[in-house]
């Protein structure tokens, strides 16, 4: 099977629930990612079909092939990134999101108290219900964790390199941001205007958060304006390369300063503007060229999600 191919369904072909599984995401092989999972489906005779796809392209072709279908509950069985395409596709189309958090971190999954465990995840999306949650835009593209540029989608580019040579982990992907901090040299002079007042900086990195649990699990300020509905927008001090990297590190072990290591600023209307206008913008860790000025909105309740059934 080539990349950007869907292999032939798997389970029932009526079922209330499709399932695309991108096959890249995970640490474990496809076909015992498909066994498992087909043999809970089983479970729930009638309720599931199983689409395999190989590339971002194909994620986007089987998700509208489910939507012109009719099918209520469309999962994303992947990572962050594959989760936000799907959600692209689904935000203000009224059908659901169901999730199978396959990825490396899975902030979105984990922000909605989903369980990683593939038997209870799959036990969610059979008898849990649905809770509206707002999406993030960026220039009218969508994202649910967070979005940036500069540095990130450096980042991101090596990342993808490391994972190809050594496969996908956690240890893979930290060691990703060190390697590439070391040679980072570019810095941006950008305009922010949120909510009205314009700064001018001078920064490595411009960081949108829209995921509360994000920050929170790394210790940051601005969850509290993010749960009101806020952007929380990150700002880099520009510095040295090694100056960076210190920052990352500290990142990691939860000892980010506010006044040393970047500037906060929280609101609902972000507009970010440069001279050099077609920028890399990393969302949900994609990367994706475009076009400034860079326009973040927020979306209320514009995606219903499966979410645990019971109080919470």
């Amino acid at each position: 099977m080539t990349a950007g191919t869907a292999d032939p369904a798997t389970g029932s072909a009526g079922g209330d629930i499709r399932v695309i599984l991108n096959a890249g995401s995970g640490k474990r092989s496809k076909r015992a990612q498909v066994e498992e999972l087909t043999a809970l489906f089983d479970r729930y005779p009638g309720r599931f079909s199983l689409r395999v796809v190989h590339g971002g392209r194909m994620i986007a072709r089987e998700t509208a092939r489910a939507l012109e279908a009719g099918v209520p509950t469309i999962v994303a069985a992947g990572g962050d990134g594959t989760i936000c395409g799907i959600a692209a596709r689904l935000a203000g189309t009224g059908a659901r999101l169901g999730v199978l958090p396959l990825g490396t971190f899975n902030y979105f999954a984990r922000s909605l108290d989903l369980p990683e465990d593939l038997e209870a995840a799959v036990r969610v999306l059979a008898e849990g219900h649905e809770r509206a949650i707002p999406v993030g835009e960026v220039n009218g593209r969508v994202f649910l964790n967070n979005a940036s540029l500069g540095a990130y989608a450096a980042i991101l580019f090596r990342r993808e390199r490391v994972y190809r040579r050594w496969g996908r982990s956690r240890i893979a992907a930290y060691w990703s941001v060190l390697t590439t901090l070391v040679r980072f040299r570019s810095s941006l002079d950008v305009a922010i205007t949120v909510d009205g007042a314009t700064r001018a900086f001078r920064t490595p990195l411009v960081f949108v958060a829209k995921n509360a649990f994000q920050l929170e699990l790394f210790e940051l300020e601005g969850a509290d304006r993010v749960r009101s509905g806020d952007f929380a927008v990150f700002v880099a001090p520009d510095c040295s390369r090694l100056d960076l990297l210190g920052t990352a590190v500290r990142l990691a072990f939860r000892s980010l300063q506010p006044s040393r290591d970047f500037e906060l600023i929280c609101g609902r209307d972000v507009r970010v503007e440069m001279r050099r206008r077609r920028r890399l913008v990393a969302r949900d860790g994609e990367r994706e060229r475009m076009t400034g000025p860079f326009r973040f909105a927020m979306r209320p309740e514009a995606l219903r999600v499966i979410v645990p059934a019971g109080p919470g």
